[in-house]
Order: C-alpha cells, then structure tokens, then sequence
C-alpha cells in the first residue's frame, strides 16, 4: 500500500516510485504534482508564488483515504486496496463532485496518471478525467475553428501561425483546470475520456479551481497566473498598419493624411524588413535615413510609432556570429542550425536563454528605443519554424518537446524587462502569439496571418472570447484579414466594413493587412529589397466606405472613456475586455448556447454581422436586464431574442439598463 503523510499544509502520498503532492495554491485553488521515481520540481513556468493559508489535510487511519481542502475545493484520494493506485476526486463547497480522475478500468488496469519511460530520457505524461454528461467546455486559447464550446473536441498543445496553446479550461461544472506544463503534446475532451498528455517531461503539474461563476474562476486563475499592467492610453484607440510602408517619407505622408482629414489615430506602424538583414535590429539606412526625426514628427501630431522585431538572427546579420558563439541561438538536434528561411536562412534567437534576451533587448535599446519608440511588435512568437517537427529544436531550458510553448512568454518577458529597467511603467507590445502568464508582461496577442474571408472572420470571433478566458484579455486581429484582401474588389469591401465595424469593439482597433496586388521595392542601386502590399488606409475602400469606416473610428473615440474602465478591470482583476455571454449571465441558460455575439465589458451586447449580403440579424438579449439598440434607440426586456436591421454601416449593438446614452444613434 502507498503511505499518505503531510507537511506544513501539503498532502504527499507515496507508492512504488510515483510521489503525489497536492497544496493550496490562491484562493479555492489546488496545485497537483507528481513525479516518478525522484522529487517534487518547483518550476514556475506560469504559476505565481502562492498566497494565502496552507489547505486542510485529513488522513484516515487506516491510510485509504485523505483529503484536503482549501475554501471551496475539496480533493478525495482514495486507495485502491488492489492495485496500489491512488484515485483523485474534486467537490467543491455543496459537495458535488466536479471533476475525477478517470478510472483503472477494472480488468483493464489502465492508469490515471500514466509516466512512460523514453529510454535514457524522461516521461511521456498522460493524465486521464472522467467526462461528465452535458459537460460545456471553453478556453485552451487560440485555435482557428468556429467553436466556442470545445467539448468533443482535441487540440494540439502546440504553437503555430494563428494558433496559440494557453492550455486553461474553464467548465460549466464550475472549475477551472490549468495544465501547467509548457511541453508539446494533446488534450481531448471526448465523450469517453478528458485527457491530457506531454511528449516529454519530467513531472505532471496542474491547477485546479471551483467557483460559483465563471468571473470567479477567471479571477483565480488571473490571480496565480498574473495580469496585464495598466493600458496606456495610446492602446485604446485606431491603430493603422500595412505590409508594409517601406520608407520613412511614406509611412510620414500618411500619418499627415490621417491628420489632414482630421481622423483620429493613435499608432502607425513599420512593419517588417525595414532592417538590412534579418537580426540586425536596427532601420536600414537608405529607406529610414532619419529615425530619430520621423519619431519626433510623430509624437508631435500625437501619434506613436510601433516597430516590428523579429526573433530570426540571419546567418548574415551583423550580430549572427556573436551571438551563435555565445549560445544565444536555438539549436537543431542535428544539420544545419536553420529553423527558418524567410529572407533567407535564419535561425531564432533562444528567447529561454536570460542573457540572450539581454543581448536582444540592448540592441533594440540602441537603434529603436532611444528614439522615443515606446511599442514593440514581436512578430514570429510562435515561433514560425519552417518545419513544426518540434523534436528537431532545442533551447537553453531544455528540449523543444519539454519547454517549446514557453517561447512566447518568454520573448514578452524579455521586452517587458527591458522596458520596465528603463523606467516606462506602462508597457504594450503586440505579440503573435501567447502561453499561460504572457499577459503579466504587456502582451496584446493578435491572430496571425488569417485570411480574408468570411470562414476566417467569424473564427476569430471565436478566438478572441477563448483568449479573454484563457487569462489574455489584450487581443486583437488584422482588420480585414491579413491575405487575399484586394481593396478594389467590392465583396472584399463589405467583409472590411463588417470586420470593421467589429474591431471597434475589440480590446485595440488595428487596421492591418497585406493587400493585393503587391508593391515590388528596389534599392537605389536596382537590388530588389522586400516588397509592399497595396494602400489599406480607410480612404482606399470607397466613397461610401469611407464615410462608414469614419463613423465607427469616432464612435470608438466617443467609447474612450468605458474602453479605460474595461482597461482597469483587465488589469485589476483579469477580467476579459470581451466576454462570452454567460461570463455576464451565467443564470441565464440561453446564453450558453450563444456563439456569435458578445459582451464588451458589462454594459454593451454586440452582435457581428458574420455573412455577405445580410442586412438583419438576430440577437438574444439576456434576462435580467434591459437593452436598448444603440442604432435606434429602441428599447427591449431581455429574456427573448430579437430580429433587428443591420444595413451595410450598422452593427447591432445593445446597452444594458439604460447605460451609455451617449452612444445612441451613433451607429
């Protein structure tokens, strides 16, 4: 038989080989750990230190059965007399089983937590659950599909363009379950088994959380993982970018358009390869022969200016040798040490590796920061590898396979470290993609290169509200779609003016795109440099468009004052900027089922218009309250879904009890 024992609030439970620690970790929360055949490792890839009082541990005496408690979670691990396994079961405050580890099987013997031996090497990890009957789940963060329960569903935990694995689940059943484990591998929600595994790790390691709603469990999971810092007040209004303005006289000329048409706008953006080679970090001379001026011009029309960086060191960048020389580079298990060839060949930078980030931070310190460039967009986060054979890579902490999903968070950390050494309290950087902890360090997380279409437009819709439960309020996506948009077409027109009119009620407004046909760049000795896609400002689209596109920019001016009180609570307490319906009304059943509308903050419905040609839409407005159509002023009791008009330049969004009258009859 296995031995259960405690020390200073944690319960250890210890049978052939396998040693199982369960503690209090934040309110109502339990961290579980378990190893084979060594001890408990304290890694902090996501999780902050804990707080609060030690759990409450009970051991029967005849040593089958101990729990523990800490508020509103209560875990049972029982002894099995037979096959010496111990079983786990949470409760929460009303008794009611919320989550148990699945069974051995019986005759099948199967284990719950299962350590698999790679020979010479570590485990591969899987953790088995029971599923229960009309089970909703949602979060595990970014992944391109139109579903917003997941139950049913499997997911790769695994990083790529548009796809980011923040491996947190919410449940209906009133928990929330974080697999804290930055490893490649999978997780399966099916009728027949909940399941978890890693390719390669040394220790099972998970979160778990019971609460009465879903911002309860939120704001748990928030707290031990952490928060975004405050927004800056740049962040909260209309953000223009291309691929690519090319040179600094035209980026300039159309941030004086904006002005002379007397738009309101808070970033532009340079995009990528406005460097000489890939890893230089710094402007190329003969396309940006002045950064220090176009800053300044910019910051006196009130504009910031945000710079791409990517983490790919050319093998001919300047810095390429030095920092191949020191360690600062991923490695390749074997042939050639390039992990991606964009540009030419290249390979990333070792985000896990602290003293790389150093070296990465004082470059872009020295040719970007020192000239008043405040916003850092960090591209490539993923990373992008040109091949996703993760069990080709390795870094500083360790084998892609164990510690590959952490690149992220940690390319985040390394700018959010710099910026914050340099005195700046208020740090935003956009970031193509995120893990568990990235929002503690200023990242605003955009979807990747998704494509202009309508499939794409109404996946993101999708995306953003997994974000926001996943602990990653700051997200947004390129409006429009990042490829296959061409400005001239008129259906590609309509998807602009719908997508539009969404991102004004998005965390950040960012037009961005690159548009068709393309720009073909020439040095001035005739060499081909990158090229540039086609105008994306807000006049290109047409007459009419324009006058739309107008309308919402200044409507999301009108929103400044609520977008900062979203922005606060986001930072305060980690609540998400857009909410799924039943994060607001989790008593309401209806709102579970809702899909494809949504709130932003708690006090606006807003409901996309997601097809071409639709000029109506329906809308279920939640019991309990009021709502009044921002477009006509109309108002409704909810409890009942509604079929209002939605002509080209109107989305329908609602205002809950008579809040935010300023808005009405702006849309």
């Amino acid at each position: 038989m296995g031995v259960f024992c405690q020390e200073n609030g944690k319960l250890i439970w210890h049978n052939n080989g396998e040693t199982l620690q369960l503690e209090a970790w934040g309110a109502n929360s339990l961290r579980v750990r378990a190893v084979a055949m060594g001890e408990i490792l304290d890694t902090d890839f996501a999780l902050l230190p804990a707080e609060g009082p030690a759990a409450q541990v009970e051991i029967a005496e005849d040593q089958s059965q101990a729990t523990v408690t800490n508020g509103k979670i209560r875990a049972v691990l029982t002894q099995n007399p037979w096959t010496r396994e111990c079983h786990i079961q949470y409760y929460n405050q009303k008794d009611e089983i919320i989550l148990e580890e699945a069974s051995d099987g019986n005759a099948l013997c199967i284990e719950a937590r299962q350590f698999r031996p790679h020979v010479g090497g570590d485990y591969f990890l899987s953790a088995k659950f029971a599923p229960a009957e009309g089970e909703r789940l949602y979060g595990m963060g970014q992944y391109q599909q139109e579903y917003l329960d997941i139950a049913g569903c499997t997911f790769e935990l695994a990083h790529r363009n548009s796809q980011a694995s923040v491996p947190f689940l919410l449940s209906s059943r009133g928990y929330g379950f974080f697999w804290h484990n930055p490893a490649i591998g999978r997780a399966s929600f099916n009728r027949n088994l909940m399941e978890w595994t890693s390719d390669s790790t040394k220790q099972l390691d998970y979160w778990i959380t019971a609460g009465d709603t879903p911002a309860e469990i939120i704001c748990a999971y928030t707290g031990a993982t952490g928060r975004p810092p405050m927004m800056p007040e740049y962040g909260m209004g209309f953000w223009q970018c291309k691929l690519r303005y090319w040179n600094q006289e035209q980026l300039l000329e159309v941030a004086r358009e904006y002005k002379r048409r007397g738009l309101p706008i808070d970033v532009i953006v340079c995009d990528f390869f406005h460097w000489p080679h890939l890893g230089d970090f710094c402007f190329e001379p003969e396309f940006f022969p002045d950064p220090k001026a176009m800053v300044d011009e910019l910051k006196s029309m009130g504009i910031e200016l945000m710079v791409s960086v990517w983490p790919q060191i050319g093998h001919d960048s300047v810095n390429y040798k030095e920092m191949r020389d020191n360690g600062y580079l991923m490695r390749t298990e074997g042939g050639l040490d390039i992990t991606m060839q964009v540009g030419g060949d290249s390979t990333f930078y070792d985000v896990t590796n602290p003293r790389a980030r150093q070296y990465v931070w004082e470059k872009c310190k020295e040719n970007y920061y020192q000239y008043g460039i405040r916003i850092f967009w960090l591209d490539e986060a993923e990373p992008e590898l040109t091949c996703y054979d993760f069990e080709h890579y390795r870094y500083y902490m360790g084998s892609s396979q164990q510690v590959g999903n952490i690149y992220p968070q940690r390319y985040a950390k390394g700018f959010y470290d710099g910026m914050t050494a340099e005195g700046q309290d208020k740090v935003l950087n956009l970031v193509r993609c995120a893990w568990a902890g990235s929002q503690r360090y200023g990242a605003l997380v955009w979807s990747g290169d998704i494509y202009s279409t309508w499939t794409d437009f109404r996946r993101q819709i999708r995306a953003g509200l997994q974000m926001g439960i996943c602990g990653i309020p700051w997200w947004t996506t390129d409006i429009g779609g990042f490829t296959g948009g061409v400005p001239a077409d008129p259906a590609f027109r309509e998807l602009l003016v719908r997508w539009f009119q969404w991102g004004t009620f998005c965390p950040v407004m960012r037009l961005h795109g690159d548009r068709r046909p393309s720009e073909p760049v020439k040095h001035a000795d005739g060499s081909p440099a990158f090229g540039s896609g086609s105008d994306n400002e807000v006049w290109v689209f047409g007459d009419d468009n324009y006058e739309i596109l107008k309308k919402y920019m200044f409507l999301r001016e009108e929103m400044r004052p609520y977008i900062r009180t979203l922005m606060e609570e986001a930072h305060e307490k980690g609540s998400p900027v857009i909410r799924t319906m039943f994060y607001g009304f989790p008593e309401d059943k209806e709102c579970w089922n809702r899909e494809d509308q949504y709130l932003f903050g708690a006090d606006l419905l807003v409901a996309p218009v997601l097809e071409p040609g639709a000029t109506t839409r329906e809308v279920y407005l939640p019991a309990g309250a009021q709502w009044t159509n921002l477009h006509d002023g109309k108002c409704y009791e909810g409890g009942q879904a509604v079929t209002v008009d939605a002509p080209i330049d109107v989305i329908p969004v609602f205002a809950r009890d008579g809040k935010l009258q300023n808005l009405i009859r702006k849309i």
